[in-house]
């Protein structure tokens, strides 16, 4: 069963998000806050993290780079939430580590079938 790090300070997008991985058969975990999102990523391994970008605590561009730095996780999938839909927004996710980016408001289908996609990828570490 694939584990999921949630990482959401918007309690109904948060809860959202983990009905819907959990119908999918996901194992999730979630939290609300940037540092206890790093600190759970930096700790724990997971298949997938999904990272709001505006965060109390620490942002989630700090926290994406971080992950690709050090951890567990250094190679999982990153798709990144937030509010933000402008093409420098994007670019700037994508190029701090992200492997996706899905604008709010976002359809949950679209969500699950991106998370879907993200975990059919091979990680570099399945690869050696």
């Amino acid at each position: 069963m694939a584990r999921v790090l949630v990482i959401e300070d918007d309690t109904h997008i948060r809860d959202l998000i983990v009905l819907h991985l959990g119908l999918e058969g996901l194992e999730t975990e979630a939290v609300g806050d940037g540092l206890d999102g790093l600190a759970r990523a930096g700790s724990q391994p997971f298949d997938l993290v999904v990272l709001d970008l505006m965060l109390p605590g620490m942002d989630g561009v700090s926290i994406c780079r971080a992950i690709r730095r050090d951890g567990p996780n250094q190679d999982v999938p990153i798709m990144m939430l937030t509010a933000r839909r402008e093409e420098s927004d994007k670019v700037l996710g994508l190029e701090s580590g992200a492997d996706d980016y899905l604008a709010k408001p976002f359809g949950i289908r679209e969500l699950v079938a991106r998370v879907r996609a993200l975990l059919r990828r091979p990680r570099r570490s399945q690869l050696q």
